[in-house]
């Protein structure tokens, strides 16, 4: 049986060894991966996943049994790839039902390939049985034994002796726990006597600790009943030792190789005797290990050496006593140096499949390609032939394939067989493409600061494609891919930011699970030179003739194009570096003419292909001697303030002492030039003609003589207004705000200046011809022009443009001018849209005019569209034209109740129409008992407010609306009760009515009320009005002004009342009717009494 169990795990062992490759040719299913058996189902697991995974060409099938019966899984689990699948999910509910023993089959048309038994344990919750264990008592100095008898679980199992407060037993050489998880005392105490000594079995794996029924142990003195308590107790006699665990003489121990020996021996006795072990006729191993304070022997991975006979000895004064073991190691069938594995090879390489078995009797070997049999038994110490010349089966059981075929692929199983039974184990073999650099890399030059990139293309086998990877490395170092200055790519490395450091040998390695290939590229880094070094001046010819010589630094693999000295003078421009003087590359020395009276220092750099690299050390300073002055002043600065003179200014170093010779005369003309020799930095030459070029020159002198003979600047004298307007004024209106004008210049001897430009005027709008406008414009054109497109103009307006000519001193005369009118435009946005008064299928726009028209309104567009609230989507969109440029308000019908709506309005002329102004409002939906009335307006002068025609007994929401121009608020919300007619109330009311106080009360109201009627009535026939605010009389036309027109127009068809008959009860609250009837209201508009009930009545009154 135990030969069984070894093989069993054996083919496990093998069984998992398999790679998952693809074939090529058709195959018979191959089990790959399955679950390996038990499974133990843990209470806390959501389900159990059987695993059978197996590969063959064409896909195998898979079917289930259960404890040999067909079983059909409730839920499998599919494979991305071929979309069938032999694995399964158990769910944890009722998982009992499914405990067995299940077996995997995957078939096809080459066969079927079984797995081992795989056996689900669905555990019970391990328990104690419950018992009742009587008191132990023994004699002081006897051994005890308290028996645990743990119940069986889902390993691992703990074992721990502790007493019902959870305080564990100490353990020692006299007390010890044995495997099993018995308690043993080697020799009992007073002390041990206790009523609480439980044992606790703890299954982590399933998180459960239980426990046994607490023992009782009582020890019995030895002292003599008749002596006193306070005398000395006496010890317990002198026992020879004994081994309460193992029991006998000898015993023993089978196992299999690589297990963990474990001998034990728990001795008793008084005083505690020793333990010692010993291995007859050899030393222990120096594996093993003593625990439990002696008493137990473990060796871990028995080998054959472990085998023989081993002794425990127990001693202590009393004598001792032995135990001896006979261990026996047994060994199933094993593989002498490894089961044969699958191999992934590529064309043309040797294979070499190994199975060498060892076994008692030496099993033959048999192999197998893809299920028939390959070879039979091999000759001793020969090598065989098999196949053709390229198999070769060896001695040792091994398969030699030489020169691997595509067409060698296959399965290939060893089958060994003994007496002892037999074990089989398929390899597969898959001959795949080589991997093969196709595009390798090439040398490479970069440039410092940018990004090279290097390209790395390969073939290969695409069933490998989940393990190929292309990895560079630099100088036989693998390239960190986590830094931030490498990026591979789809076999392309790029270096970002170059620099020095990345010169080097790059090797790029396409390679698979299987093979590789590789490719070197040398990337070479181009970067600006070092600065020179050791600079020096020598070879002083002259203190102004000098030589400078340098050391250069390293071109970084670009030659140096050339050298570039350059000099500082802490006289002039004290800091400031400036070139003088450029020497060819491959020279290290500079002939150098300095200038009289400076300290100079000199300092040089390098420049190649890639730029000026960094300049050296500056020299030690260089003073030269005085000298006349070696140029003159540079950058004359002409200008005349005044028509009649011209002022010249150079720009002179203040700090030189030196004299200026200014020349000058009218240009083209051979008049001698008239000189003046000045010391101060500006020079004004008057009585000239106005703007007449001059040529200028000056000359520079101090103590050591005159500078070079300057060289001679053009120059105006002063400019005056022009004296002549442009001709010839036409305009051409390319659209409503962009013109072309045209004119004819104006003589150049006119101008007498730099030419400026031209100026226009806007006269008025075409909306208010009565309004004149001061909207002046102009724009200027430089050079000589005849014509220019000015843009910007307001549309629908009249123009007065006049042209002229202006330069630094003004404008001259206008041209005649010339007036037109733009065309109409595309008005500008509404001024203001509101959606107020929603009902279930209409809602009410109020609206403001454009502030610019740009034209005659014609009407508005008005596009609506109906919005999904939960995806905002455009549901349905319609659009209608509204007539009448005085329009402001309308009334929506026919919408959606409760539906939310977006509304873009837009106002049109003849031209077109203009952006539209977006707003968004949502119908309501039905009030919960009626619909919404509407009162007339409330005044605000009262405190109160009647409503007639309710219905007593009836609910109502009354809600009080502060009436705008362009909105409705609600100030106040709030549900009344009305009354219900009868007895209660009648009675109650004719008591209250024939109260006397009462009475006279409301005569005296009456009179008063009688009294105000008639002066009012007398006051109005008179052409009086009551206190309050009048309205504003509407105006036939609402026009919008450019311009500061202050006069307040106010929009016309203020009042809210519906203008086509689509208007609704709201017209009852216009602002205007209002204040004809003599109320007072604020400036904002009136407020407005809105009521909901479900059946309007006209009985009852209710104040509110």
């Amino acid at each position: 049986m135990q030969s069984c169990n070894s093989y069993r795990c054996f083919l496990k062992c093998l069984s998992c060894l398999c790679l998952f490759l693809h074939a090529i040719v058709e195959q018979p299913p191959t089990i790959i991966t399955h679950t390996s058996g038990p499974i133990i189902a843990l209470p806390f697991d959501s389900s159990v996943s059987i695993r059978c995974e197996a590969r063959g060409n064409p896909p195998p099938q898979y079917r289930w049994t259960k404890d040999e019966e067909e079983f059909i899984p409730p839920y499998i689990m599919t494979n991305k790839t071929t979309h069938t699948s032999g694995t399964f999910l158990l769910p944890n509910k009722h998982l009992l039902q499914f405990q067995g023993k299940y077996r995997c089959y995957a078939s096809n048309k080459m066969g079927t390939a079984i797995t081992e038994e795989i056996e689900l344990r669905v555990p019970s919750i391990p328990k104690f049985p419950k018992e009742e264990i009587d008191p132990l008592v023994v004699n002081e100095g006897d051994p005890i034994i308290l028996r645990c008898n743990p119940p069986e679980g889902v390993a691992p199992r703990q074992l721990y002796w502790m007493s019902i407060d959870l305080q564990h037993i100490e353990q020692d050489q006299r007390v010890s726990m044995d495997i099993e998880g018995n308690l043993y005392f080697s020799n009992a105490l007073q002390s041990d006597s206790r009523q609480d000594y439980c044992c606790f079995a703890a299954f982590s794996k399933i998180r459960t600790i239980v426990q046994k029924t607490a023992m009782t142990v009582t020890v019995k003195s030895l002292k003599p009943v008749n002596e006193s308590a306070g005398s000395v107790s006496a010890s317990p006699p002198v026992r020879k030792p004994g081994l309460l665990l193992p029991s006998g003489v000898q015993s023993e121990k089978v196992l299999l190789k690589g297990e963990e020996l474990k001998l034990e021996c728990i001795p008793e006795g008084f005083p505690t005797p020793t333990v010692h072990w010993m291995k007859m006729g050899q030393r222990l191993p120096s594996r093993r290990k003593l625990k439990n304070f002696g008493k137990l022997l473990t060796i871990s991975d028995v080998e054959e050496s472990d085998e023989g006979k081993y002794m425990c000895k127990v001693s202590n004064t009393a004598g001792e006593a032995v135990h001896y073991f006979d261990v026996i190691v047994e060994e199933p069938p094993k593989w002498l140096t490894e089961p044969p594995q699958s191999h992934l090879s590529v064309i043309g390489l040797d294979v070499h499949i190994k199975c060498s078995v060892s076994g008692k009797p030496q099993p033959d070997i048999t192999w197998r390609r893809n299920g028939e049999i390959f070879q039979g038994e091999a000759k001793e110490d020969t090598e065989e032939t098999i196949k053709g010349e390229r198999f070769i089966y060896l001695q040792n059981g091994s398969l030699q394939i030489t020169s691997a075929e595509k067409g060698d692929g296959g399965n290939y199983e060893c089958v060994a067989v003994n007496t002892e039974g037999k074990a089989a184990v398929t390899a597969v073999l898959d001959v795949k493409d080589p991997t093969k650099i196709v595009h390798p890399p090439q040398d490479a030059q970069i440039i410092s600061g940018t990004t090279a990139q290097l390209m790395c293309q390969a073939e290969y086998d695409k069933s490998l494609r989940s393990t190929f990877e292309v990895v560079w490395r630099k100088d036989q170092e693998e390239i960190p891919t986590h830094k931030f200055s490498y990026f591979v790519d789809d076999g392309m490395l790029q270096i970002m930011n170059v620099n020095l450091s990345d010169e080097g040998m790059y090797t790029c390695i396409a390679r698979t699970n299987l093979d590789e290939d590789n490719a070197t590229a040398q990337l070479t880094v181009l970067d600006v030179p070092d600065a020179p070094m050791h600079l020096k001046i020598s070879d002083v010819k002259s203190p102004r003739n000098i030589s400078l010589s340098w050391v250069p630094g390293s071109d970084h693999n670009s030659s140096v194009a050339e050298f570039v000295v350059e000099y500082e003078e802490s006289q002039w421009e004290p800091g400031r570096w400036k070139e003088l003087q450029k020497v060819p590359g491959n020279l290290a020395t500079a002939e150098l003419a300095l200038h009289g009276h400076l300290n100079y220092q000199f300092r040089v750099y390098a420049v190649n292909a890639v730029g000026p690299g960094p300049p050296s050390e500056p020299t030690e300073r260089h003073k030269t001697p005085p000298a006349a002055p070696e140029r003159n002043p540079e950058n004359i600065k002409i200008q005349g303030h005044l028509p009649h003179q011209m002022d010249i200014i150079p720009t002179v170093r203040e700090h030189l002492n030196h004299q200026y010779l200014v020349l000058y005369r009218k240009l083209g003309v051979e008049d001698p030039w008239k000189d003046h020799l000045v010391k101060r930095h500006s020079f004004v030459v008057k009585n000239t003609s106005t703007f007449v070029p001059y040529e200028i020159k000056i000359r520079s002198r101090n103590s050591h003589g005159w500078g070079p003979e300057p060289k001679v600047v053009t120059g105006y004298s002063g400019e005056d207004v022009p004296t002549a307007a442009p001709q010839d004024v036409a305009v051409e209106l390319i659209n409503a705000t962009v013109l072309r004008v045209s004119w004819t210049p104006v003589p150049p001897v006119t101008v007498r200046g730099h030419l400026g430009g031209y100026n226009w005027l806007r006269k008025r709008s075409l909306l208010n011809p009565n309004k004149i406008l001061d909207d002046r414009q102009s724009l200027s054109f430089p050079g000589k022009r005849n014509h220019a497109i000015v843009p910007g103009l307001a549309p629908y307006s009249e123009y007065r443009l006049t042209v002229s000519v202006f330069n630094k001193k003004g404008n001259g005369p206008y041209s005649d001018a010339v007036t037109f009118t733009t065309s109409e435009g595309v008005p500008e946005q509404v001024h203001i849209l509101t959606a107020s008064s929603a009902q279930k299928d209409s809602i009410l726009l109020v609206w403001g005019p454009p502030l610019e028209a740009h034209g005659i309104l014609t009407g508005y567009l008005l596009q609506y569209q109906r919005i999904n609230e939960t995806t905002l989507e455009v549901v349905d969109s319609q659009e209608m034209n509204i007539t009448g440029a005085d329009t402001t308000q309308w009334r929506l019908q026919g919408l959606e109740e409760g539906s939310l709506y977006r509304f873009h309005l837009s106002a049109c002329t003849q031209a077109g129409c203009g952006p539209p102004l977006t707003q968004e409002s949502s119908t309501i939906t039905a009030a919960r008992d009626g619909n919404w009335r509407v009162s007339e307006a409330v005044n605000t002068s009262q405190s109160f407010h009647i409503i007639d025609g309710l219905k007593p007994g009836a609910v109502y929401t009354v809600r009080l609306m502060a009436k705008k121009l362009l909105d409705n608020a609600s100030i106040f919300e709030d549900i009344i009760y009305t009354r219900v007619e009868g007895e209660r109330s009648e009675r109650r009311l004719d008591d209250f009515s024939t109260r006397g106080w009462f009475i006279g009360t409301m005569c005296a109201v009456a009179l008063l009320t009688l009294v105000v009627l008639m002066a009012c009535f007398l006051k109005r026939n008179k052409g009086g009005k009551y206190a309050g605010t009048p309205p504003h009389q509407q105006q036939e036309m609402f026009s919008m002004e450019k311009g500061h027109d202050s006069d307040e127009k106010p929009l016309k068809g203020s009042s809210l009342c519906s203008l086509n008959g689509n208007g609704d009860t709201v017209s009852r609250d216009s602002l205007v009717s209002y204040a004809d009837g003599g109320g007072e209201f604020d400036e904002d508009g009136s407020f407005i009494g809105e009521y909901s009930v479900g059946e309007p009545s006209r009985l009852g009154t209710v104040t509110a």
